[in-house]
């Protein structure tokens, strides 16, 4: 549809398609998504200048954003309901972002690029480097996330991750450059590990389609606890805390950690 033919200036339809992920991209198998995205502020003459796209979004969108209370989305109705400014921002010269689902059984962090919307239950890290990833894909931030974010009726259904509660009052470790080094080894083979199993090479969809993420973690062969166990051991390390720390002190010393920093920039 959108990759049909050039735009009426001669420019390229793929300018405002681009990659979409929700929360189940993450936690079974990616399913390859696109959504037509016209920008924050782009008027409807300049996005009418897409003409598959846009006669796509004219049929599909407008009929039912015509009905809708809020006006931006009423009068606006070729453009996403929330056009996602600040992550664009965010992450403009980047080449991946960092992404996990509001609400899951586990804590799992993943690649995107850096062009991916991610969908409103998606949460979105503009980070692409190796040491965030570990940090935060560690039982360190993975401990600090379920003290803060909220427990869902269900266990099962796992807890949910919000923004301002688990990331943004979490201290990262001030790390040495070694322990830098040591964390991005591991986070980096941990994903090469999880990749690896996800898609073997030379197996089909089919064949593939019962490894995900939450079965991996479901079961936890050794070699998954292994690549954790060390990416464990290297965060700790970066706080100059000792590996075997248990989980109610850990959360003390965070909670220290939280607290000095916040009043130091007072």
């Amino acid at each position: 549809m959108a990759n049909s033919a050039k735009c009426a200036d001669g420019s390229d339809n793929l300018g405002v398609i681009r990659p979409w992920v929700n929360g189940l991209d993450i936690t079974r198998r990616p399913r390859h998504m696109w959504i037509i995205d016209f920008g924050v502020g782009m008027p409807r003459e300049e996005a009418a200048l897409h003409e598959a796209p846009f006669e796509y979004v004219s049929e599909h969108v407008a009929p039912i954003r015509r009905g809708n209370r809020d006006r931006q989305r009423r009068e606006n109705w070729w453009r996403l309901g929330r056009s996602g400014g600040d992550l664009r921002e965010a992450a403009r010269g980047l080449e991946r972002l960092i992404v996990t689902p509001r609400v899951s059984k586990y804590r799992l962090f993943v690649w995107a690029p850096a062009d991916t919307l991610p969908d409103s239950a998606v949460v979105a890290v503009a980070r692409d480097d190796d040491y965030a990833f570990g940090v935060l894909h560690s039982h360190v931030h993975e401990l600090w996330a379920r003290g803060m974010g909220t427990q869902l009726r269900e266990v099962e259904s796992g807890f949910r991750y919000t923004p301002t509660t688990c990331f943004e009052t979490f201290p990262f470790p001030h790390s040495t450059t070694e322990q830098r080094t040591r964390i991005s080894e591991a986070a980096q083979e941990l994903d090469r590990l999880r990749r690896g199993w996800l898609d073997p090479e030379g197996w089909s969809e089919l064949r593939k389609k019962r490894r995900t993420l939450t079965h991996l973690y479901n079961e936890r062969p050794q070699w998954l606890l292994d690549i954790h166990d060390r990416l464990d051991r290297a965060v700790l390390a970066a706080y100059g805390w000792p590996s075997d720390v248990a989980p109610h002190d850990l959360l003390g010393h965070l909670l220290e950690l939280n607290l000095a920093r916040e009043a130091a920039t007072e």
